[in-house]
């Protein structure tokens, strides 16, 4: 495989606009997260998007910005234009979408989320990490997947992922990082789908690819990474830092 990482990032966010250029640990927000991405050192970084106050920022750290068209609907549609303009060859057949939210995402995780792709066969690969409390199995912004590892198991097809805590009895709940390592076909298959009904339900689009037939294998991590969507889990990324 020749993998790529691909962070998609816009500056539009209602509940907390200008998000990827906040300020942690004296770096914009975008900046660490691509660092980290490139700590991984398991291919090139590029970040797509159609802000290029985004990109300016990057100068001068060996991380290269995409344009892309403002009005496209989604990250994952960003990643596929980014790699179309830069990558038109098809040098890299395996992208990794990384999330711009993520700023403490540990560099090791990337390589886990290539492993169903290069060792299951799955046409995308992921990560999860056990949910330990009630209140993060009931909050709906804590993405679950319906997926069990079996004994000596490093993978596990995902069946399904929802807002809601499944599946339904007694053993573990496995929160979804969003991080996704794409085989380079199954991403331009996906953004040529139309958006599906599980996915407009549920508000999340691998559903789209689960719909349409494609497999989705799951690599548990330690614990998932905090996110930044609000002023509040800015607040608590940046005491994370400093601590």
């Amino acid at each position: 495989m020749k993998p790529i990482i691909v962070i998609p990032s816009r500056l539009a966010s209602t509940r907390l606009p200008n998000k990827p250029l906040a300020e942690i640990d004296g770096k914009p927000m975008i900046l660490q997260v691509a660092l980290r991405a490139l700590a991984a050192g398991i291919g090139p970084v590029l970040v797509a998007s159609g802000d290029a106050a985004i990109l300016d920022v990057l100068a001068g750290h060996g991380i290269e910005g995409v344009l892309t068209d403002p009005t496209l609907p989604s990250g994952s549609d960003r990643v596929h234009a980014a790699l179309q303009s830069h990558d038109p060859e098809r040098h890299h057949d395996v992208v990794i979408n990384l999330q711009g939210d993520l700023p403490l995402i540990d560099p090791s995780c990337l390589a886990s989320a290539l492993l169903p792709v290069a060792q299951g066969g799955f046409d995308i690969g992921t990560l999860v990490a056990a949910v330990e409390t009630e209140e993060e199995a009931a909050r709906d912004s804590v993405v679950k997947a319906a997926c069990a590892f079996g004994e000596g198991q490093a993978i596990a097809r995902a069946l399904y992922f929802s807002r809601r805590a499944i599946p339904w009895g007694a053993g573990p709940l496995w929160h979804h990082v969003g991080v996704y390592a794409w085989r380079r076909d199954a991403l331009a298959r996906f953004v040529s789908l139309p958006p599906s009904g599980l996915e407009k339900r549920e508000s999340l689009e691998q559903l789209r690819a689960l719909e349409a037939g494609m497999s989705i294998g799951c690599v548990a991590i330690d614990e998932a990474p905090l996110g930044v969507d609000t002023p509040e889990d800015l607040i608590r990324v940046r005491q994370a830092l400093r601590s």
